[in-house]
């Protein structure tokens, strides 16, 4: 495991968590290796981080901040129309499935190990409502008759994609899950 470059104590703390968090799930990781990988005192990690779950907690937003940025941009690069955005954003997973050390989705790698009610899987279930009411606000944009339905069969295949992607270690999974996206899109949105 490599250590963590200079910058602020609580900066290189988060760098290090994100980077062993997502490698090896936040249980698989305790805090005496982010506190040696991050080199700092046992003292430094609690003022930043008063818990493990404090630091878990971090972690997720700093993903999350990571993930629905690269949604937004992939949907605003589609272009203007909500219709394309609701495709377009699938060029995110085309992103993450080629990232070197890519794991599948964070957020549902954290959820498998955090017991229900807990603030960390209580966390990941408000992540997955946040994209899933951005979508279903696209959605209803395009005019699509259900909009929650559909984005709950966008968001459901964009998890799958993300888990696919890590499971068949092929990238190709991605241009399947944007195909099918355009399918369920074209298929709820009244034709042009």
């Amino acid at each position: 495991m490599a250590r963590t470059p200079a910058g602020t104590a609580r900066d290189r703390i988060l760098d290090t968590a994100f980077r062993l968090f997502y490698a090896y799930g936040p249980r698989g990781v305790g805090v005496d290796t982010v506190i040696a990988e991050s080199g700092v005192a046992k003292a430094t990690l609690y003022k930043h981080f008063p818990s493990k779950d404090d630091l878990v907690l971090a972690y997720l937003d700093k993903v999350d901040r990571a993930w629905s940025g690269a949604l937004h941009t992939a949907a605003r690069a589609a272009g203007d129309d909500p219709r394309a955005q609701l495709v377009g954003m699938f060029d995110a997973l085309t992103g993450a499935c080629r990232r070197e050390g890519y794991h599948g989705c964070a957020f549902i790698n954290t959820a498998a190990e955090s017991p229900a009610g807990s603030p960390v899987h209580t966390r990941t279930v408000a992540h997955k409502n946040a994209v899933r009411a951005w979508v279903t606000d696209l959605a209803r944009q395009a005019g699509a008759a259900e909009p929650e339905l559909l984005a709950r069969q966008l968001t459901l295949l964009l998890d799958g994609g993300l888990a696919g992607g890590v499971l068949d270690g092929d990238p190709a999974i991605a241009e399947a899950a944007r195909s099918t996206a355009r399918a369920l899109v074209d298929a709820a949105l009244p034709k042009r």
